[in-house]
């Protein structure tokens, strides 16, 4: 973990290798580029996606696809005030037209208020489903009367919404992400040129990420979907700048030490290389560890989200260095590092910053953990859960449509739950779930070919996303358990939350103590102590907790979230720590080197002073482009960058800036037990203005 391997270290750094590493680069990216755009082809987007695998709602899915009917999704079109009977009727043809082939368009269905009337239109999924609900809402939205109206909604329609979400997900985040990076790099770096570099450079790693996933989901059966590969450049981008910004750093200081700029960047990779190696190490295993998750798109996530890591890691080593070796100190204009000048040690806001925690680290460390522990604490009333009609951050045409059926008919009218059970149980399994509470009805569906299974549709009192309706699902099953020989299934659009629900709690229960242990063994060896490593993790699940309560005191009095969506609090503790901790990497492998030559309280305080400037642009160039986020339609997506954000924003200039260094000069040469530096090792401890003698303890 201390040195990268000679020839990735040095590959680079010749007058003939970086040329070859560009021109390795350049080939891999036009032969391979073509492969980059078939991503979309093989997006997992089926009804299992997004459900925990081995779910009963799963294999109620699984099931159907037994039936004849499985190829059908009914959209719902909800007529509403006077005169709605009348537009419903001259709709009539044009509505039945759509249907698929070898159904039939059942009767409008008029409420027992008789306020409203709903028409169930069977599409086929052979048919493009979006295409056909655009025709629908034509001919819904055609001629109406005044004060008549007609909104489409049902599992077709929402599937339809959701849809327009993701086909511009992956171009708006790509551009959006691009143009906020471009302009972080140009204000760090105050150089027309230089923050093109970074930029060519997660080019690069985006597009051998994008035919990586590409060629592991066709092959390799990883999981993709349409979620996890909009995050997937999001998350590229971010990575890849941060350990562009910490070599390019380390490069410029070389720059002033050594007159061979290829040397110069020989040392970079040597000394930033572990860094960044444990760095991306950390964050692509602590995804990965999300491949113990039930839930799909959480392991989808997390496997899709390692490859990205890697792929910018890779980069980041290679095309980076070659481009900026063969550029030369020019690149930098108009600030050129020049062979021989001194390194500027004037004054900055992290040496007075790291002088102000050096008169009382421990009151130091108090008051940041005091800060952090006291926004941990809104973390704890956090609403969890949303419904269907609450994922959207304005309502499409099908929550609209569901509002209104949820009004005037069961709730549960355009999405029954569905059971499956054996054919000559049919009629005990009917029986036994139709004085079940908070049944409506139960309606008799379909057989198999082979005569051997069977299908209940049950409309539940309650709307299908409701409290209500989740308890009669457990009251279903319950109930279906009671016939023996039956083998019934219960599943539908509640059972799928339900599930979705329990193995959330489930997936936090499992994945959080192994991201835990994998971060745990990374710092170890790349700090080679215990003390260290504990409070390092410690700090970040702090931070972790303080940015989810920071963040739930946003969706409640800023953005008006009606709550938090159940994949929230293990996306972000995973996405937190292992991002999270990235800054304590490069914080502590920088102090320990400096450590090693000039004493630990002076070693905590030059590298504090010396990462403060790349780390803190780092950070906001990360907090930044998951803050991107928060502009999308999914609440689920807004709230996965407000939490990373922050996270992020509260790593970089609060634990990375003042706990962690406090702790450090706190307990002093104890903060590396067991290891060579806890009993002398390196240079002799010093106090911060030179002297030899130790501080005494300090006392709060």
């Amino acid at each position: 973990m201390t040195t990268l391997p000679k020839r990735l270290a040095g590959a680079p750094g010749g007058s003939r290798g970086k040329w070859f590493v560009l021109l390795a680069w350049l080939i891999l990216a036009v032969a391979l580029g073509p492969l980059a755009g078939k991503l979309g082809e093989v997006e997992e987007t089926g009804p299992n996606a997004f459900l925990p695998r081995g779910a009963e709602s799963a294999k109620v899915n699984t099931e159907l696809e037994k039936f004849r009917t499985d190829t059908l999704m009914p959209a719902v079109v909800v007529y509403t005030g006077e005169g709605a009977a009348a537009k419903a009727g001259a709709d009539r043809p044009r509505l039945a037209a759509l249907v698929a082939g070898g159904e039939q368009l059942p009767p409008a269905v008029r409420s027992d208020d008789g306020e409203a009337l709903m028409v169930v239109v069977p599409l086929s999924y052979e048919d493009e489903i979006t295409d056909r609900i655009e025709e629908l809402r034509d001919i819904a939205g055609a001629d109406a009367p005044p004060g008549v109206r007609a909104e489409v909604g049902g599992p077709a329609g929402s599937l339809t919404d959701s849809v327009a979400v993701f086909d511009t997900l992956d171009s708006t985040l790509m551009i959006a992400t691009g143009l906020v990076v471009a302009v972080l790099l140009l204000i760090t770096y105050r150089s027309p040129l230089l923050w093109l570099f970074p930029l060519l450079s997660v080019g690069f790693a985006a597009v051998l990420t994008q035919v990586g996933t590409y060629l592991l989901a066709k092959y390799g059966h990883l999981p993709v979907d349409p979620q996890s590969a909009g995050i997937l450049m999001v998350l590229v981008f971010g990575v890849g700048t941060d350990y562009a910004l910490l070599l390019i750093a380390r490069y410029r200081e070389e720059l002033h030490r050594q007159e061979d700029r290829h040397e110069a960047m020989k040392t970079a990779l040597r000394r930033s290389g572990p860094a960044i190696l444990a760095s991306a190490g950390t964050v692509a295993v602590g995804l990965a560890a999300l491949a113990f998750a039930d839930i799909n798109s959480s392991r989808s996530m997390g496997l899709v989200g390692a490859v990205g890591v890697v792929c910018a890691f890779l980069a980041m080593i290679t095309v980076l260095p070659a481009l900026l070796v063969i550029a030369g100190r020019w690149v930098f204009w108009p600030f050129v590092p020049r062979f021989g000048a001194p390194i500027r040690k004037e004054a900055t806001v992290w040496s007075r910053i790291g002088a102000l925690v050096a008169r009382r680290p421990r009151w130091s460390w108090l008051m940041s953990a005091g800060v952090t522990g006291v926004l941990a604490l809104s973390a704890f009333g956090i609403d969890m859960g949303l419904r269907q009609s609450e994922i959207f951050q304005e309502k499409p045409e099908s929550v609209v449509a569901q509002e209104l059926i949820s009004a005037h008919y069961p709730s549960g009218a355009s999405d029954p739950a569905k059971i499956v059970t054996r054919a000559d149980r049919a009629a005990e399994v009917s029986s036994a779930v139709r004085d079940v509470r908070g049944v409506a009805r139960v309606e008799d569906g379909d057989r198999t070919l082979d005569g051997r299974l069977a299908t209940l549709q049950v409309v539940l009192a309650d709307a299908p996303d409701s409290t209500a309706a989740k308890d009669t699902v457990d009251r279903l099953r319950d109930a279906v358990r009671t016939v023996d020989g039956a083998g019934a299934l219960v599943g539908g659009a509640t059972a799928q939350t339900l599930d979705t629900q329990r193995a959330a709690d489930r997936d936090l229960r499992t994945v959080i103590p192994v991201v835990l242990v994998v971060v745990l063994v990374v710092l170890i060896l790349l700090l080679r102590a215990l003390v260290a490593p504990l409070l390092l993790l410690a700090t970040v699940v702090l931070s972790y907790f303080a940015a989810l309560g920071a963040s739930n005191l946003l969706f409640e009095s800023v953005f008006g979230f009606a709550g938090v969506d159940w994949s929230i609090p293990l996306m972000g503790f995973v996405f937190l720590v292992a991002l999270g901790i990235d800054y304590n990497i490069f914080l502590m492998h920088r102090v320990r080197e400096e450590a090693l030559r000039i004493g630990h309280a002076r070693g905590v305080l030059e590298g504090l002073t010396s990462t403060g400037g790349v780390i803190t642009s780092a950070g906001v160039v990360l907090a930044a482009t998951f803050a991107v986020f928060a502009a999308l339609p999914l609440v689920t997506m807004a709230q996965m960058g407000v939490i990373v954000g922050i996270g992020v924003l509260l790593d970089t200039f609060l634990v990375r800036t003042v706990l962690v260094p406090a702790l450090a000069l706190d307990l002093g040469r104890r903060f590396w037990w067991p290891g060579s530096l806890s009993v002398g090792g390196g240079a002799p401890d010093r106090t911060v203005d030179g002297s030899a003698e130790e501080r005494a303890p300090e006392r709060v």
